[in-house]
C-alpha cells in the first residue's frame, strides 16, 4: 500500500482552523496583572481551502487572533482577514490561487499572486494595519477584527508595503518600503503621525531581491540588500527564479530618514541573510545594527546550487557596526543560541536599548519555538523562559507597564500550544523575570494554529481608534 506523505505545514498545530468564534469570560491560570489593558492580536498562515499543489507555510490566508483584557478579564475572538482574493475563494467554494512552490499561473483570470494579508501587524495614526509585503495592508477595526479593506494612503501608495514598517516613537512617523520583481527593485516611503503619506524614493539596486525586513535609527533608515535574488533570465533558462547567491555580497545601505537615492551609503560583508531585525541605533560616527543572521537560506525549499551549509538556515543574533566616517563596517555573533522573531520594548526602537528579546528555536526540523530569551545587550548575559516540556510558542510581544520606570518593567505575551492536551494559550510572562513561571495563562477554547507576528494595541491607544 503506498503511503501518502502529509505536508508538514497542513499538520499537526500548523493545520488550519476552519471556525471563526467569539468567546467572552475565558479560564485564567494564574491571575492577569491590573494593569495590563488591551488587545493582543497575531497574524498568521490559515488556508480557507484545500491547497493546489504542494504548500509553503508562506500561501495561506491571514487570520488573526485575538485576546482583548480589561479588569483582569480576558475575552477571545478570531478572523479570517477578508482580502478580495479571500472573496473570490470564498465565493467559488475552493482555492483559485496556487503558492510559492508551484509555476506561475499565467493564465489566472484573477492575477498572478493574491495578497494574503497573512504575516504581520502595525498600529499606527489610530488604525491596525494587516500586513504581507507584496501588496496593500488592509485595515482592520478593532476590537471586532473586522477587515475594512485595503489601506491605500487614499490612493498615493504606489508600492507593496513591507511586512515590518517602522514606528518612530518620539516623532510618531512610520517608515515602510517595498521590494519587487522588476525596476525600481526597491521604493522607500514616509508616513506622517496622521497617517498621510509625505513621499516615496526609488532606491537603486542591482537586482530584484527578497527584502523582509529593516531598520530604523533616531536620524536613519537602514535597507539590507541580501543575495536571495529574483532573476526572470535563471527562469527562463530553467533555474531557479529565487536563489540564494553564495558568491555575492551582502549589502546594508544607510539613508538619512527624509533622504533618497543621491545620499545613502552603502556597505559590503560577506553573503548572509536575514529575516528579521531587533533594533538599530546610532552611536558616535557608527550606525549599529542588531538582527538574527544566517549564512544563507533555502526558505522557500526552491533548488538550490551544490553549495551545502549545515550552519545555513540557522539564525542566531548578531551585531554590525558601519562606521559613516571611515566606511569600515564590522560583524560580531552575540549568541550562538538558535533565535528568531526578535523584539524591543519599542518605546525604545531607533534608540540604543539594554535588552532585547527572541523566540529560542527548538531542536526539530520545523520552525517551532520552545521557549523566550532575553538579552541583556549591555552585559551580553542572557536569561531563557522555557515554555515547559511538548509547549511550543512563537513569537514575543513586549507591552509595557503604564508609567513604567525602567525599559524591562513590562510583560512578554504570545500564544502557546500544549502538544499533549492539545490545548492553545495566551500566555503572560515578566519581562523583568523572565525565568520565572508566566504569571497568567489564558486557556482559549480552540486551537491556534503556529503564526507569525503580532501586536499589542493598549486601552490608551484604543481610545484613538478610527
Amino acid at each position: 500500500m503506498a503511503i501518502t506523505q502529509v505536508n508538514p505545514y497542513l499538520d499537526g498545530n500548523f493545520a488550519p482552523i476552519r471556525e471563526e468564534i467569539s468567546t467572552n469570560s475565558l479560564k485564567v491560570i494564574g491571575e492577569l496583572p491590573h494593569d495590563l489593558s488591551g488587545m493582543f492580536v497575531r497574524n498568521g498562515p490559515n488556508p480557507q481551502w484545500k491547497p493546489i499543489g504542494e504548500y509553503h507555510w508562506f500561501d495561506g490566508d491571514g487570520m488573526l487572533h485575538g485576546v482583548r483584557i480589561i479588569n483582569g478579564k480576558a475575552a477571545y475572538r478570531n478572523r479570517y482577514v477578508r482580502t478580495k482574493a479571500w472573496k473570490i475563494e470564498n465565493e467559488a467554494g475552493k482555492a483559485v490561487w496556487s503558492g510559492f512552490l508551484e509555476p506561475p499561473q499565467m493564465d489566472n483570470p484573477h492575477g498572478l499572486s493574491k495578497n494574503t494579508a497573512n504575516t504581520a501587524l502595525v498600529w499606527h495614526a489610530g488604525q491596525l494595519l494587516a500586513l504581507w509585503e507584496g501588496g496593500a495592508p488592509h485595515a482592520i477595526k478593532l476590537p471586532e477584527l473586522k477587515t475594512l479593506g485595503e489601506h491605500t494612503y487614499n490612493g498615493k501608495l504606489v508600492s507593496p508595503v513591507t511586512a515590518h514598517p517602522k514606528v518612530d516613537p518620539v516623532t510618531g512617523e512610520m517608515m515602510f518600503f517595498g521590494y519587487s520583481f522588476a525596476p525600481p527593485y526597491l521604493q522607500y516611503s514616509v508616513v506622517s503621525p496622521q497617517g498621510e503619506l509625505l513621499q516615496t524614493e526609488p532606491i537603486d539596486i542591482p537586482t530584484g531581491v527578497m527584502m523582509h525586513d529593516f531598520a530604523i535609527t533616531e536620524d536613519y533608515t537602514i535597507f539590507m540588500d541580501l543575495p536571495l535574488t529574483f532573476n526572470m533570465e535563471r527562469q527562463k533558462r530553467g533555474e531557479p527564479m529565487m536563489k540564494f547567491e553564495h558568491d555575492k555580497p551582502s549589502r546594508f545601505g544607510i539613508v538619512p530618514r527624509y533622504g533618497n537615492n543621491s545620499n545613502i551609503v552603502w556597505f559590503e560583508t560577506p553573503a548572509c541573510y536575514v529575516f528579521h531585525t531587533l533594533n538599530a541605533y546610532e552611536e558616535g560616527d557608527e550606525v549599529v545594527l542588531i538582527a538574527c543572521r544566517m549564512n544563507s537560506t533555502t526558505v522557500l525549499d526552491v533548488p538550490q546550487d551544490t553549495h551545502v551549509d549545515s550552519q545555513g538556515d540557522i539564525p542566531r543574533l548578531h551585531r554590525w557596526r558601519f562606521n559613516l566616517k571611515t566606511g569600515k563596517v564590522s560583524e560580531e555573533m552575540l549568541d550562538d543560541v538558535p533565535s528568531e522573531f526578535p523584539r524591543v520594548n519599542e518605546n525604545f526602537l531607533g534608540q540604543k536599548t539594554r535588552y532585547g528579546y527572541t523566540a529560542k528555536m527548538a531542536k526539530s526540523s520545523m520552525p517551532v519555538f520552545d521557549g523566550l530569551i532575553k538579552y541583556d545587550l549591555n552585559s551580553g548575559k542572557s536569561e531563557t523562559h522555557e515554555f515547559g516540556k511538548g509547549r511550543y510558542g512563537g513569537e514575543a510581544v513586549f507591552v509595557p507597564r503604564p508609567n513604567a520606570k525602567a525599559e524591562d518593567d513590562g510583560w512578554l505575551v504570545t500564544y502557546v500550544y500544549d502538544t499533549v492536551e492539545e490545548t492553545s494559550e495566551f500566555v503572560v510572562v515578566s519581562a523583568e523575570d523572565i525565568t520565572d513561571e508566566p504569571i497568567a495563562r489564558v486557556m482559549i477554547p480552540q486551537r491556534i494554529p503556529y503564526g507569525f507576528h503580532g501586536a499589542w494595541v493598549s486601552e490608551e491607544q484604543f481610545k484613538k481608534r478610527v
